[in-house]
């Protein structure tokens, strides 16, 4: 972790309240507290650091075999701070494979923290935190759990009984079913004396009252059959009916909500795990036919089966109810920051999450009321009535947001930290459950707040709190002594990137090694784990193995501003002074870099929805396929090809000219090209830098008109890539000697222009337009007017190959996805094509490299040959299988991805043999097939020629 203010590294501020001169705020210590830290990852690390702040010395964390152990070289760096073997220690995993597993370990966790001396467990946002049966474990041991207690589980944490406590407080739902189970028992059992019979037969524990209430219903009296048999740890009902039930219910619904989709939700998901959705065939069908419908609810119950898979739910007597929900399309993720104390629940403002993709949120950005307020009133002075209006719906949205929150948080006796997730289309908002425990993007919260507990007998007499894992530790240690405390105003917005281990195309990728991490520049808020760490010996980086057992996370990148601008600007200096470099190591860097970029290039305050990301990614494929057709170096050729022939037409007389401006040329040929290949090769650089620069041309008439100057817009591009000249730096990372001289003479030229016309460096129209006079301007003799222009000539000479990379975007539309005035965001219909998204995702990261007679592991995984155990395999040797079957389903970062043939053909040999879950590794040969059509490869010599073609028609535009 690097500290919010000084940035550097393990340099930590005094939370102690027992050093205050306050005997009230003394009275608020916590050192007595011994906490057992039972999550992984940043927060893991986070806990450690702010306990020890707080003079917390008896802690202790718990390992997994699988983050510290199994794998070579990903020993868990928290151990290179946390050096006292007595106070760490070992479990095979956090919760076990089966239900008899996450019993056996709650009870080993209990009996851990028992036998060492400790008085309470923090599960900060990690598998047990929202665990229901493990913290009521925890009670009943006599232990304190640090975060929300059993009860406010129960009725907030399972997704279900939190829709049914928020109606019941006035809070609006998405629309759907929330007790499917409950109709799937009414539906095989569908009398109330064959539920009572039902009762009686399985001797199940059902309160006396409740069967004798003839007001309930046979839903409400099924529900509470239910539970009674979960408790005693029976199934009243199998999947296959469950999934019946499900299938039926969403026919219902796509009747109901025609040109929609549905979304399936375990009620024990979290972090985009056990959530599926359905109906993407009916999207923009107004008028579905039966047949249609029933085709697309067909996909019901195999998606039933992965969700109850995924959360661990398809056990004996597990709650295997899932919600079925209408999928509200133009929607953003807004959360809200509760804390409470079981008396009193407050809010801290919310965050934006809706960048996000596979459920899983990729760039959280704060939204607080008086964020908005500032933005409301900059955009009145600029006369941006549209977005005022935007913004004030916003505003609206978040103030009811907020106080339904904290109703909803009284109303379940939220005495911890806690998030209230809502879904927000424009002027409305739906709650979508509650999150029990503190989230991975709680500081972009802690950056914008903090808070302020104030003796109730003496208003000068107070302590601030800064962070919710302080707040978490006082509240299990002082429970409601805790005063209601004022939320203060920290800064004024606060942004984080998830930095995962994930390829271009954001798929997971687990398995490399990083081998070196640039150190945290300032402004830099980065929870890495520890990863940092150095080796205390050498100072030298410690190599770590980004294992995957359980999620594709290696870091949390952080930035505070002024504003939501200011918070962009600084997270894009962050990502681009960020170098990680390893083996077989990929992340998400370059996306998010190019992503906030976008954003900084069109409005930072705009409204994008939980579908942008997917055909943002199709776009910045587009970009990607069309780059790939472009050869820099026959560009340069060409043009000084064309730059020979116009000297030598326009000085027919003196060829010492055109073999002038050949030398200068020459001189700048890397200094171009170098900077273009680097964009040509990453679309999502390319993607960031044609967002910023999106207003610095035209095209007229089939040519770039630059209303910028392209020299430097150079510099900028060179300090956009992070490739600025660094004696110190490989050379092949940063721009060489020779052409940083050169560059920086021409700066030095603009710089000292400009000024002298009294002309921003950026102003280049005005600037072109004194410099086309033939007569000397500001003074000049006629002798220094001619080198100026000749000098400007050279300098701009050969810098309209930058100008191909707006051809780029043109060609494929780049500019149509934009964001309005009233800052909704546009998304080209094309780009939600699946078709076109399969296949840009393929140009993003091809599939690795095969015969035609092979299906090989998309990436590595473990391996899974049928839908659920009990189930039959996807395939068999000699069967035939179409396009867009299910072929097998591979696990990474705990989530289940299901593998469709992108063929038709025939299965002549099954070469996986081994069990489900075995790990296989990205390329690895599956399956021996006979495809229905021959696949013909490109002649690469063909290839050269499309490019150059391609590349020559591009050059016309440009010179």
């Amino acid at each position: 972790m690097t500290d919010l203010y000084n940035n550097n590294p393990l340099i930590h501020r005094d939370r102690r309240l027992s050093a205050s001169d306050s005997e009230w705020v003394r009275s608020f210590a916590c050192e007595d507290l011994k906490p057992l830290i039972v999550c992984r990852g940043p927060i893991r690390k986070e806990a450690m650091d702010v306990f020890e702040e707080m003079g917390i010395s008896h802690y202790g964390i718990l390992l997994s075999e699988k983050d510290s152990i199994v794998y070579a070289n990903a020993l868990a760096p928290e151990l290179r701070q946390l050096t006292d073997s007595n106070r760490v220690h070992r479990v095979p995993d956090y919760t076990g494979a089966t239900k008899e597993e996450r019993i056996e370990r709650i009870g080993q966790i209990i009996q851990i923290a028992k036998d060492n001396g400790y008085d309470s467990i923090f599960a900060g946002y990690g598998f047990m935190a929202e665990d229901e049966e493990f913290v009521a474990a925890i009670e009943n041991a006599g232990l304190s759990f640090m975060g929300p207690n059993s009860r406010t589980q129960a009725d907030a944490g399972k997704k279900d009984e939190a829709k049914r406590t928020a109606l019941q407080v006035g809070v609006s739902v998405t629309p759907g079913i929330n007790n499917v189970t409950a109709r799937t028992l009414v539906a095989k059992h569908p009398t109330r004396e064959a539920l009572l019979a039902l009762v009686k037969s399985e001797g199940l524990d059902v309160d006396a009252k409740v069967l004798k209430d003839t007001k309930l219903s046979l839903e409400e009296l099924a529900d509470e059959i239910l539970y009674a048999s979960y408790a005693k740890g029976i199934d009243l009902y199998s999947i296959e009916e469950l999934s019946a039930q499900v299938q039926v219910e969403v026919e219902n619904m796509f009747r109901e909500y025609p040109g929609s989709r549905i979304r399936l939700k375990a009620i024990g998901g979290g972090g985009g795990k056990g959530q599926r959705i359905l109906g993407a065939s009916l999207l923009s069908v107004k008028k579905p036919t039966n047949a249609q419908i029933k085709d697309a609810a067909a996909e019901a119950p195999g998606l039933v089966r992965e969700v109850l898979n995924e959360v661990k739910a398809n056990g004996v007597g597990d709650n295997k109810n899932v919600l079925i929900e209408l999928n509200i399309e133009q929607t953003r993720h807004n959360e809200i920051q509760l804390l409470g104390n079981g008396e009193w629940c407050i809010s801290m403002g919310g965050r934006d999450c809706s960048l996000q993709m596979h459920e899983q949120k990729l760039l959280e950005i704060s939204v607080t009321q008086e964020g908005l307020a500032v933005a409301i009133e900059k955009a009145k002075n600029a006369g941006r009535k549209a977005e005022v209006k935007a913004l004030e719906s916003d505003l609206k949205v978040l103030k009811r947001m907020e106080e339904d929150a904290a109703k909803f948080g009284a109303a379940v006796g939220l005495d911890s930290a806690s998030t209230f997730e809502c879904i927000v289309d424009r002027d409305r908002y739906y709650f979508m459950e509650v999150n029990t425990r503190i989230q991975v993007e709680h500081r972009v919260s802690e950056l914008c707040y903090s808070l302020k507990f104030t003796n109730p007998k003496d208003k000068n007499d107070f302590f601030i709190v800064e962070s919710l894992v302080e707040a978490m530790a006082l509240l299990v240690r002082h429970k409601k002594r805790l005063p209601k405390p004022e939320r203060i105003p920290r800064f004024g917005a606060g942004a984080e990137a998830r930095l995962n281990a994930t390829d271009a195309s954001l798929s997971p990728h687990a398995g490399g090694m990083i081998r070196y991490w640039s150190d945290p520049i300032v402004g830099e808020i980065r929870d890495d784990q520890g990863i940092c760490l150095v080796n205390p010996d050498t100072g030298m980086f410690m190599r770590y193995k980004v294992a995957g057992a359980y999620d594709s996370n290696i870091a949390l990148l952080l930035t505070k501003g002024e504003d939501r601008l200011d918070s962009y600007r600084k997270l894009s200096e962050v990502l681009g002074k960020t170098t990680l470099r390893g083996t077989d190591l990929a992340t998400n860097l370059e996306f998010h870099y190019g992503l906030v970029n976008w954003f900084l290039g069109q409005n930072v305050m705009a409204k994008p929805t939980t579908r942008f990301v997917v055909p943002y990614l199709t776009l910045v494929g587009q970009l990607k396929e069309e780059a790939n057709k472009l050869d820099t170096l026959f560009a340069f050729i060409q043009m000084k090809k064309a730059y020979a022939k116009k000297m030598a037409e326009q000085f027919p007389d003196d060829p010492k000219i055109a073999k002038e401006m050949s030398s200068i040329l020459d001189r700048k040929g890397t200094l171009v090209t170098r900077p273009m290949d680097r964009l040509l090769a990453d679309p999502h650089l390319l993607s960031g830098w044609l967002s910023t620069n999106r207003k610095n041309f035209t095209m007229e008439n089939g040519k770039v008109v630059w209303h910028d100057n392209p020299f430097v817009i150079l510099g900028d591009t060179y300090e956009y890539l992070n490739m600025s000249y660094d004696p110190a730096a490989p050379a092949a990372d940063v721009i060489w000697s020779h052409d940083s001289d050169l560059l920086q003479k021409g700066l030095r030229f603009y710089t000292t222009l400009s000024e002298k016309f009294n002309l921003g460096l950026h102003e280049f129209d005005a600037l072109s337009a004194i410099l086309a006079n033939e007569k000397p301007q500001g003074g000049f003799s006629a002798g220094e007017w001619l080198d100026i222009q000749s000098a400007h000539m050279g300098f701009e000479a050969g810098l309209e190959l930058l100008g191909m990379l707006f051809i780029i975007a043109e060609t494929v539309k780049f500019w149509d996805f934009k964001v309005e005035e009233d800052l909704e965001v546009t998304i080209p219909d094309h780009l939600n094509d699946p078709e076109l998204q399969t296949r840009m995702k393929k140009v993003l990261v091809p599939p690795p490299a095969t015969k035609a007679d092979e299906i090989v592991a998309m990436c590595g995984g473990m391996y899974y040959g049928q839908e659920a155990p009990g189930m039959p395999p996807f395939v068999s040797e000699g069967m035939h299988f179409e396009k867009g079957q299910p072929l097998y389903i591979i696990e990474v970062m705990k989530m289940f991805n299901t593998v469709r043939a992108t063929f038709s053909g025939t299965i002549d040999k099954i070469i996986m043999q081994g069990a489900d879950g075995s790990i296989v590794q990205k390329g690895q040969p599956l399956f021996k097939v006979t495809p229905d059509e021959k696949f013909v490869e490109v002649n690469p010599e063909e290839l050269e020629q499309i490019k150059r073609e391609r590349t020559a028609a591009y050059l016309k535009a440009v010179l």
